[in-house]
């Protein structure tokens, strides 16, 4: 093997790490914001961890996060706006990743 090949070898070894990270991130994010949402619902244990699953998988709708804000959003009501769900999933996105982390 050519130096060349082992760049791009690793690059594309980098590249696939850095997605299946992001995705993690994103998914583990998703469980925390339905864990929030959860306890704004009055939800609590079992019942909470299977609603949290159910905002996990309501990313699988369309690309992007939009699906798991009109879920949630729509679940809470006039508990919450969307603007507020959009930035607690920016602040959640930052835990998710440290707790990543810190099992790596």
């Amino acid at each position: 093997m050519t130096t060349f090949d082992d760049r791009e070898n690793a690059f594309e070894n980098k590249y696939a790490h850095d997605a299946e990270m992001k995705f993690k991130a994103e998914a583990r994010r998703n469980k925390l914001l339905g864990m929030w949402a959860a306890e704004l619902l009055g939800k609590s244990g079992d019942d909470a961890a299977a609603y949290a699953m159910e905002v996990v998988k309501a990313d699988f709708e369309e690309a992007g996060h939009e699906d798991v804000v009109r879920k949630v959003a729509g679940d809470l009501g006039d508990k919450s706006t969307p603007e507020a769900i959009r930035a607690k999933m920016d602040e959640l996105l930052v835990v998710a990743k440290g707790q990543l982390m810190d099992e790596a």
